[in-house]
């Protein structure tokens, strides 16, 4: 891997110097005292890019220099496959109207991130280890099966309630390399905010491999993913922005190829400086409300697309009960689903306002605007298939 881009790279003499205070600083550790100090590496980029690679070798890497543990949680690992099927309603949901639909993936993640909570909290304050309240048992026992592989639980107090951490995950600096595509940067700004409130360490590391290179490294696997499923992630991906995200600082864009000596030092500096300046809990400034506010309009685009499939969720219902026949409920559903990609293109691409509905109208809130647009047009649609 060669390095592309580097905010905070060092060169090699800094990084020593920082890697001598890190051995003082693990050396006072021995013997479980103090407060553990762990780091959140966050490694993202296409599939096939070379993240579990690059993961497998700094796992290896890192307790021989500079001497830190190292554990790599694998989302593929974590997430089960069956996760990627139908979505299923929101636990909980209130008695207004239908429950949305949750795709199962984002449900596994949110439990993941959750196992990760737990963890991080209860091995900063030196406690045993407790589920979630809210997570799965079969995510959790996932979770405590990935901690006692990665050597940081024993497994011989796994099944009760006075789990206990090795040595591994509290005489040293503990390095959590996260390993998954984070395509988009609210993911990763939920590790972020993990950080943040637990005051660790935040960085990232970020592959940047070719489109084609990723597809001919994909299909050779042994359960490829399909290539289309590649194509709209490489559309989707969201590349760490040094300039404008504060909280990204603390990255490294790499070349997907061989890897080098210069790129292992610089990945090494990354982790130090990171871990050598943990996140602050009360770290407010104006780049980060407009990191935060960037973040909260990437959802939009998500809650527009739940509100649209309720839309033509009801649409159809209003068809069937008009007595549209059968066979065009099927050419009715394809244009109502063709419809709303449209409309959701517009409003990820900031286009909204060229409908001529919201023109007229001047909504002030996007979505507002593409879902009553989105609305008139899915009414028209149907009153053309009730009048034929």
């Amino acid at each position: 891997m060669r390095t592309a881009a580097a905010d905070g790279g060092r060169p090699a003499g800094a990084a020593a110097g920082l890697l001598a205070a890190l051995a003082a600083a693990a050396a006072e550790q021995q013997g479980g005292a103090g407060r553990a100090r762990v780091g959140l590496c966050v490694l993202c980029g296409l599939p096939a890019a070379g993240k579990s690679t690059l993961a497998r070798a700094l796992r290896r890497r890192l307790p021989q220099r500079p001497g830190w543990a190292c554990a790599v949680l694998s989302y593929d690992e974590l997430i089960p496959p069956e996760a990627f099927g139908p979505p299923e309603a929101e636990a909980g949901a209130g008695p207004a109207g239908p429950s949305p639909l949750l795709p199962r993936w984002k449900r596994s993640r949110r439990e993941l991130l959750q196992c990760l909570e737990c963890f991080l909290r209860a091995l900063v304050a030196g406690e045993p280890l407790s589920a979630p309240a809210s997570a799965t048992q079969p995510a959790w026992g996932r979770f405590l099966a990935w901690c006692q592989g990665q050597g940081l639980l024993s497994s011989a107090e796994s099944a009760g309630a006075g789990r206990r951490w090795t040595r591994a995950a509290t005489s040293r600096p503990l390095c959590v390399i996260l390993d998954d595509n984070f395509y988009y940067q609210s993911m990763r700004y939920e590790v972020y905010q993990l950080a943040r409130k637990y005051s660790l360490s935040f960085c990232q590391l970020f592959l940047e491999c070719p489109l084609e290179c990723c597809l001919q490294r994909n299909r050779l696997r042994s359960h490829p993913l399909p290539d289309q499923t590649i194509y709209l992630m490489a559309r989707k991906i969201e590349m760490p922005d040094l300039k404008k995200n504060s909280w990204e600082q603390n990255s490294l864009i790499l070349k997907s190829s061989d890897c080098t000596s210069e790129d292992n030092e610089q990945i090494i500096s990354l982790l130090a400086t990171a871990l050598e300046n943990p996140v602050k809990q009360n770290e407010e400034n104006t780049e980060q409300k407009e990191a935060d506010r960037a973040i909260c309009a990437a959802s939009t685009v998500h809650q527009a697309d739940q509100t649209c499939r309720r839309i033509i969720s009801q649409t159809m219902k209003d068809a069937k009960d008009k007595n549209v026949l059968p066979s065009e409920m099927k050419s009715l559903a394809e244009e109502l689903n063709k419809l709303k990609a449209e409309f959701l293109e517009d409003l990820r691409q900031g286009n909204h306002l060229k409908n001529q509905i919201c023109i007229q109208n001047q909504y002030s809130d996007p979505a507002t605007s593409v879902i009553s647009s989105f609305q008139h047009e899915a009414t028209n649609l149907v009153n053309k298939y009730i009048l034929k």
